[in-house]
C-alpha cells in the first residue's frame, strides 16, 4: 500500500528528496536522518544531568548579577519614598518605608562634579557605610543600609525634581537610616526658647550626645559637622547623633559650601584655619552644642560668616556663659572650646564630668523676664 512502510524505517517517518534537498540547503549540509532518533534510545538520565548543570549554571550568574554586592546594600524594589522631610545641600531627605518599616531616606546627588571627582566621593562613600552598618549604640541614629545606584527608586509624583521631572541624577545614591518622629534637637530648643530647660533636662540631653560621640570616637569615626541640627529626637526625648560621615562625603563636592550662619558657629578654630584636625574638632563643637542646650539660643546670631571665622579664630571669641550658668557646666563648656586641640578632654571624660554634675538643685536657665539679674544675650537668635 502507498501509505505503508518500508523494512528498516519502523515508524522513523522519511521524508522525500525534496525535503531533503530543502533541509541540506536550509540547514548547511545536515542529513534530516540525523535529525531522526528512536525515544527508546535516549539515555534520559544523561539529559537531565546535562539540563540540571546547565540551569545551574544559568540560575548561578544570574544570582550573581542581582545579589547585593555589599551586606550594607539595600534593596531598592523593598523602599518607597513617601514624602520630604527636609531639603540639604547635596540632596533630599524623603520619609520612607523600608521592607514595611519607618525609615528616612536621604538621597544625594553628586552630579556637580567630573567623572574622577565623582569616583573619589564614591570609594569613600563605599568605605565609610562598611562602618556605619557595623555600629549599635543607644545614642546613633540606626543605619539600615545605602545604595549606589538610584534606577529603582519610586520617587512620589507629589514632590518632582527642581526641573520639574520625577527623576534622579544618575550620580545620585541613597542612604537609609531609622526614622526618628521627634525632629532635630535645634527644633526642640527653639520650641522651648522663652521658657528654658530645667538642668536636669540639660544635663541628659548633653550625656546622651556625649554618649553617642564616645562611641563613634572609640570606632576611629570623627563626625566632622556635630551640631544641633545633626541631633535627632526618638519619641522618648532621647538625643541620637545621624549624618555621621555623611557631612564628610557631601563636603568633597565640588559645589560652593553654603548654609545657614549657625553652622559656623560650630566649627573649631583649626577647622576654620584650614589646619589638620582629629576627633577634637567634634569635642569643641559639643561645647558649642553644650551651650545652645543650656541658653536654648544660636551662638553668634548677629554676626556674619566672615566676622565668625575671623574672631573665632583671631579673637577667641567663644559664647558668653550666662552668670546662672552652674559653675560645673561652665567649666565643661571652656573645658570643651579650648583653642588648643591638646587641652580639650576627650568625649569619654566630658561623660564623666557631666555625670558628676549635681541636678537636684537648679531649675536650669532662668527666662529674661523672670531673671533681671542674669547676663544673657542682649540680642537672642530666631
Amino acid at each position: 500500500m502507498g501509505m505503508g512502510l518500508k523494512p528498516g524505517e519502523e515508524g522513523g517517518g522519511g521524508t522525500n528528496s525534496d525535503e531533503n534537498s530543502k533541509m541540506k540547503g536550509s540547514g548547511g549540509g545536515i542529513n534530516a536522518k540525523d535529525m531522526i532518533f528512536r525515544a527508546d534510545q535516549i539515555d534520559l538520565k544523561s539529559l537531565d544531568m546535562q539540563l540540571e548543570k546547565h540551569l545551574n549554571s544559568v540560575w548561578s550568574k544570574n544570582v550573581e548579577e542581582h545579589k547585593p554586592a555589599e551586606e550594607w546594600e539595600v534593596d531598592l524594589a523593598k523602599l518607597e519614598l513617601r514624602y520630604v522631610i527636609a531639603h540639604g545641600t547635596y540632596g533630599t531627605v524623603y520619609r520612607a518605608t523600608y521592607d514595611t518599616k519607618d525609615v528616612a531616606a536621604k538621597v544625594l546627588d553628586w552630579s556637580g562634579g567630573g567623572t574622577a571627582s565623582t569616583a573619589a566621593m564614591r570609594a569613600s562613600f563605599k568605605q565609610e557605610v562598611a562602618v556605619w552598618h557595623k555600629l549599635n549604640h543607644p545614642n546613633v541614629t540606626k543605619f539600615v543600609g545605602a545604595s549606589m545606584g538610584t534606577s529603582n527608586l519610586k520617587i512620589p509624583l507629589k514632590y518632582p525634581s527642581a526641573d520639574g521631572h520625577s527623576s534622579l541624577p544618575s550620580r545620585a545614591c541613597c542612604v537609609v537610616v531609622e526614622y526618628l518622629p521627634g525632629g532635630t534637637l535645634k527644633q526642640y530648643l527653639i520650641r522651648n526658647r522663652k521658657k528654658k530647660l530645667a538642668l536636669k533636662v540639660v544635663v541628659q540631653l548633653a550625656l546622651d550626645i556625649s554618649r553617642g560621640l564616645s562611641y563613634l570616637h572609640s570606632k576611629k569615626i570623627v563626625h566632622r559637622d556635630v551640631k544641633t541640627e545633626n541631633l535627632l529626637l526618638d519619641g522618648h526625648k532621647n538625643v541620637k547623633i545621624a549624618d555621621f560621615g555623611v557631612a564628610r562625603v557631601e563636603a568633597w563636592n565640588p559645589c560652593e559650601m553654603t548654609g545657614e550662619t549657625g553652622t559656623l558657629g560650630y566649627m573649631a578654630p583649626e577647622v576654620l584655619n584650614g589646619k589638620p584636625y582629629n576627633r577634637k574638632c567634634d569635642v569643641y563643637s559639643f561645647g558649642i552644642c553644650l551651650w545652645e542646650i543650656y541658653c536654648c539660643d544660636m551662638p553668634y546670631p548677629d554676626l556674619s560668616f566672615a566676622e565668625i571665622s575671623s574672631a573665632v579664630v583671631q579673637e577667641n571669641l567663644r559664647p558668653d556663659i550666662p552668670r546662672c550658668c552652674p559653675s560645673s557646666l561652665a567649666n565643661i563648656m571652656r573645658k570643651c572650646w579650648d583653642a588648643d586641640p591638646k587641652n580639650r578632654p576627650e568625649m569619654s571624660e566630658v561623660v564623666t564630668m557631666l555625670e558628676a554634675v549635681n541636678t537636684s538643685k537648679g531649675g536650669g536657665m532662668l527666662p529674661e523676664d523672670r531673671a533681671p539679674g542674669c547676663f544673657c544675650l542682649a540680642t537672642r537668635g530666631p
